[in-house]
């Protein structure tokens, strides 16, 4: 039950990890289901005392890259991430409502022909609101790499969208 809840807690970071590997919604949904498995399985190796979403994250990426290399997709782009989710404030206009989609669908096309490692550090960092410490343990590699990875994927993400696009 405990580890139900714990996989209902990382259920969505999970998905939105795997569709930024795979590109595919589907598939993120199979590599997930898989990863979780595949995490249960490992529990014994769960290191005590360790953070337990970097480490069901580093499963969820490794499952999505391997599932993504098999299946050889590379067609369409299915990045389910998340919405803007608005508080109090009042709906949109409908025209500031088309170039807030449009800005949205111009940035997850930037990002989705960006190499694999920066649609990942960027993806954990700022979809998933992940700190520089869980963002380098859910990759497996020092924090300092987490900083440098993170500026030079922001600047060819910068170029990709046009040279003064602001992410």
């Amino acid at each position: 039950m405990a580890y139900e809840d714990l996989l209902r807690r990382h259920q969505d970071a999970a998905l939105r990890t795997a569709a930024l590997l795979t590109r595919d919604a589907d598939e993120a949904e199979d590599a997930v289901q898989e990863a979780f498995v595949k995490a249960h399985a490992a529990l014994p190796r769960f290191r005590t005392g360790s953070p337990f979403r970097p480490w069901i994250l580093r499963i969820v990426a490794n499952e999505a890259r391997n599932r993504r290399r098999s299946a050889e997709r590379r067609a369409g782009v299915a990045l389910r991430l998340a919405e803007d989710r608005r508080g109090d404030d009042a709906a949109p206009s409908p025209e500031a409502a088309v170039l807030v989609h449009e800005r949205r669908a111009a940035l997850l096309e930037a990002l989705g022909r960006l190499r694999e490692d920066d649609r990942l550090v960027l993806g954990y960092r700022f979809f998933l609101d992940l700190g520089e410490a869980e963002t380098a343990e859910a990759l497996g590699i020092p924090r300092g790499t987490v900083k440098s990875r993170q500026s030079r994927a922001l600047e060819r993400l910068r170029l990709a969208l046009g040279g003064g696009g602001q992410p």
